[in-house]
């Protein structure tokens, strides 16, 4: 039967989900940036991202297990810590995580069309890479808007793991956490990679898992010297990974 499906998964990957995945990113794209002209961003972000994210993994389709959801405080802001596997780790946080937060995303995503504009009415936050003075204003800018149960999501490895195994992390989320005075909530991400590998187009459906652990506190951290912090969270975010 496994055999059956890869032999016909392509056609159906190319004639039906491939066209809905480009029309269902562009209505809901759109209809995300109109909405956000007369309503506060939250309320397009749910509806619209989440629709959008859980719909495309419906029709792959993904099938997603959400573990400790419990470990969210919904009043609360967070600095949100995953690690990056897949670009369908974009669907499954959309998709199933349930709360509001911005992404923190490279600046060429900006051009990319639709996507570009409604992320940037959505209020998710683009920062230059290449350049730490840019960023460093981006990342101010986005403070503003980390508040009232809003969080912040990056993935500190910076890129998608070509390998599985968790890349070293960058330090800006564990800074941002300390700066804010932020818990950080530390994620894991499995499955996605085999859904759909980094730099392929091999689309193919499967089981994908979000593991929501408890909350770091950040008390007894120095934002001089993260490295310890970071240590605790990557750790918790490559236990999952390890045990698969």
């Amino acid at each position: 039967m496994n055999t059956v499906v890869r032999k016909l998964y392509p056609v159906y990957r190319w004639f039906i989900f491939t066209p809905y995945l480009i029309i269902s990113t562009f209505i809901f794209g759109l209809t995300a940036a109109a909405l956000c002209f007369f309503m506060d961003p939250k309320l397009p972000s749910r509806i619209c991202g989440a629709g959008w994210a859980r719909l495309n993994g419906l029709l792959t389709p993904m099938f997603v297990t959400v573990r400790g959801r419990e470990n969210i405080d919904p009043e609360q802001s967070y600095v949100i810590v995953t690690n990056h596997r897949s670009q369908y780790d974009v669907l499954l946080l959309y998709g199933w995580l349930g709360i509001d937060f911005k992404w923190v995303m490279k600046k060429e995503l900006r051009k990319v069309p639709i996507i570009g504009i409604s992320c940037e009415k959505l209020g998710h936050i683009f920062i230059d890479r290449t350049d730490r003075k840019a960023a460093i204003r981006s990342i101010n800018e986005a403070k503003k808007k980390i508040r009232n149960g809003t969080s912040v999501l990056f993935f500190p490895e910076g890129t998608r793991s070509r390998s599985g195994k968790m890349l070293p992390f960058k330090k800006g989320a564990f800074k941002m956490a300390l700066d804010l005075g932020l818990p950080i909530l530390p994620l894991s991400i499995l499955g996605t990679r085999e859904i759909l590998p980094p730099d392929t187009k091999d689309i193919f459906p499967g089981k994908a898992e979000l593991i929501i652990h408890p909350a770091v506190s950040i008390a007894g951290y120095d934002d001089e010297n993260p490295e310890a912090l970071m240590e605790k969270v990557k750790n918790i975010i490559a236990g999952p990974l390890d045990e698969s």
